[in-house]
C-alpha cells in the first residue's frame, strides 16, 4: 500500500466530519497492516523512578521510532480509531510524558525544580483517574490562539483520557474512540483533553459519544472536570480553568481540534515553525528531520542501559482534601 493510497484511504474515513483535513501526514513505509493496527514494543534505560529512565518504543521488526511522530494519528480507517500512546497508567502518580525535546521523543518523568514530578492524591482519587496520554501526530501551537478562550496551546501533543476499564501501561499504544473535549486552561495556556474509550474495552460498542458517557459512566466526567481543577493545588498553584463554561465538547467538535492540531504538527515536521520540539523521524516522507533505522538506534544505545529502580519517595502516597 503506498502512502499517497494511504493518504487519502485515511481521510475519507472523515467524510461525516467535513472539517477534517484531505491531507493526513502518513509514514513513508507502510504496511497493509496499519488497517489492522500497527504494534509496538517498548525497551526501557536507564533505573526507573531516577531522572535518566527513559522509555523508548519500537516496531515489532525492531525499529526505533518516536511516539510523537512516527507512530499514525488514525489507527484503524472502517471504525475511524486513533492511535493513542498511554503516557501514565490510571492510578499511578508519575508524572510521565513524552519528551518533546529529546531525539526520538521517549516517555520520561517529568521534572519540577530538579526533582521528579507525582501528581498529588486528591481526595478521593489516587493518582489519575484514567489512562493518560498522547495523539500522535498532534501539536498545541504556542503561536496559535484559540478563538473561544483567546489561549495558546501548549506546546506538547493533544492530551488524551482513556475511561475503558484496563489498567494500561507506559509506552503501550492503544487505539481508541474519539468520544468529546474538555477545554482545560492551565496557566494561561490552551490545554485540550480528549475523552476517549480504549476500542477493546467490553462497552467501546455502547459508548459512542460524550452523552453515553454520562449515561455509562455515572460521575466520571464530574470527577474529571475537579481532578483537572485542583490536582496542582498541592504544589502551590491555582485551580486550573475551563473554557465553554467547563461543559465538555462533543466528539464533532473534538475531531475539529485533532483535525487542527494534527496540521500544526504537519507544518512543525515540515520546518515551517521555528520550535525547540525535536523532530527526528524515521517515516514522514516530507520531513527534513527523517533519520535513517541506524541513526535510531545510536540514539537509544547512547542511553543509560536499564538497571534497578529507585525508591519511591512515601509522600507520594499523602492524601490531600481540598
Amino acid at each position: 500500500m503506498n502512502s499517497l493510497f494511504l493518504r487519502r484511504s485515511l481521510a475519507s474515513v472523515f467524510a461525516s466530519f467535513p472539517n477534517f483535513p484531505k491531507k493526513l501526514v502518513t509514514p513513508a513505509e507502510v504496511s497493509p497492516s496499519l488497517t489492522k493496527m500497527m504494534h509496538y514494543e517498548t525497551e526501557e534505560r536507564g533505573c526507573p523512578n531516577s531522572p535518566e529512565y527513559r522509555i523508548y518504543l519500537k516496531t515489532a521488526e525492531g525499529k526505533y521510532i518516536s511516539p510523537f511522530h512516527d507512530i499514525p494519528l488514525l489507527a484503524e480507517t472502517e471504525q475511524a480509531l486513533f492511535n493513542m500512546v498511554v503516557e501514565v497508567p490510571r492510578w499511578s502518580n508519575a508524572k510521565m510524558e513524552i519528551a518533546t525535546k529529546e531525539p526520538l521523543n521517549p516517555i520520561k518523568q517529568d521534572i519540577k525544580k530538579g526533582s521528579l514530578r507525582y501528581v498529588a492524591n486528591v481526595f478521593p482519587h489516587k493518582g489519575y483517574i484514567w489512562n493518560y496520554g498522547a495523539l500522535p501526530q498532534t501539536w498545541e501551537d504556542p503561536s496559535h490562539t484559540d478563538e473561544e478562550t483567546k489561549c495558546c496551546g501548549d506546546n506538547d501533543p493533544l492530551d488524551v483520557c482513556d475511561i475503558g476499564t484496563q489498567v494500561c501501561s507506559s509506552g503501550q499504544v492503544i487505539q481508541v474512540k474519539i468520544l468529546g473535549i474538555l477545554a482545560m486552561i492551565d496557566e494561561g495556556e490552551m490545554d485540550w483533553k480528549v475523552i476517549a474509550i480504549n476500542a477493546e474495552d467490553p462497552d467501546a460498542k455502547i459508548i459512542n459519544n460524550i452523552d453515553d458517557v454520562y449515561k455509562c459512566r455515572p460521575g466520571h466526567l464530574e470527577a474529571t472536570v475537579e481532578w483537572f481543577r485542583k490536582y496542582k493545588v498541592p504544589d502551590g498553584k491555582p485551580e486550573n480553568r475551563f473554557g465553554f463554561n467547563e461543559e465538555f465538547q462533543d466528539k464533532d467538535f473534538a475531531v475539529d481540534i485533532i483535525k487542527s492540531t494534527h496540521e500544526h504538527w504537519r507544518a512543525l515536521v515540515e520546518k515551517q515553525n521555528k520550535s525547540q520540539i525535536e523532530c527526528k523521524n524515521i517515516s514522514v516522507c516530507e520531513s527534513p528531520f527523517k533519520c535513517s533505522t541506524e541513526e535510531a538506534r545510536e540514539v537509544v544505545q547512547s542511553a543509560p542501559a536499564f538497571g534497578t529502580a529507585f525508591t519511591v519517595p512515601q509522600e507520594v502516597n499523602k492524601w490531600y482534601f481540598l
